[in-house]
């Protein structure tokens, strides 16, 4: 039961969509309806504004941190961190309150690295941060620093489960970001 309350809480937990009720409530815009349509940070910096986009990313870490931290405080062991993280990371992409219709894993994902493991998270955010610079992509910075999180992960020596997490989550968050592949290959990504 204490597994099913874990996993179950850490998806609703996700699945708050803060980009979809902020956009709404405070800027009276839904996300869904403009820019590249998607509910995560950075379509809300896009469409409302620098503010808008640094609360909605700041809200979807915390939805990271609060999984793994359900599975720490309630079991207590790393897989539980683990999986209560990467259901909120499920919750953030498929959340059952905006029609399974949600952001790429980004930003709720950092927040479970940073529970986990935050050197690394570190050395992934700032990497994140110099390429978006470099390349004024934040799709670029995004799937560098999942496909980075791993391999720091197994060379750092860091504990099996998460390495498994931070494998899963960049598998999963270069698969959410296969569209912005394909414009970037042909020349069409939008600039940040």
């Amino acid at each position: 039961m204490e597994w099913v309350l874990v996993l179950l809480a850490a998806y609703i937990i996700g699945s708050i969509p803060f980009g979809l009720i902020c956009g709404k409530l405070l800027w009276k815009k839904d996300l869904r309806q403009f820019g590249s349509r998607n509910i995560g940070a950075t379509n809300a910096w896009r469409v409302l504004g620098k503010k808008a986009g640094v609360l909605i990313f700041v809200l979807d870490f915390l939805k990271g941190q609060i999984g793994a931290a359900l599975g720490a405080s309630i079991i207590g062991t790393p897989g539980a961190m683990v999986l209560g993280g990467f259901f909120a990371i499920i919750g953030h992409i498929f959340p059952v309150f905006a029609g399974f219709r949600g952001g790429k894993g980004v930003s709720t994902g950092l927040g479970v690295m940073a529970m986990l493991m935050p050197k690394i998270t570190l050395i992934i955010f700032v990497t994140w941060v110099i390429l978006v610079l470099l390349t004024r992509y934040v799709s670029v910075g995004s799937i560098v620093a999942a496909v980075l999180a791993p391999i720091l992960a197994a060379c750092l020596g860091e504990p099996p489960q998460f390495f498994a997490f931070a494998l899963a989550a960049a598998v999963l968050i270069v698969f959410r970001h296969r569209e912005n592949l394909k414009r970037l290959q042909a020349g069409r990504e939008n600039k940040f």
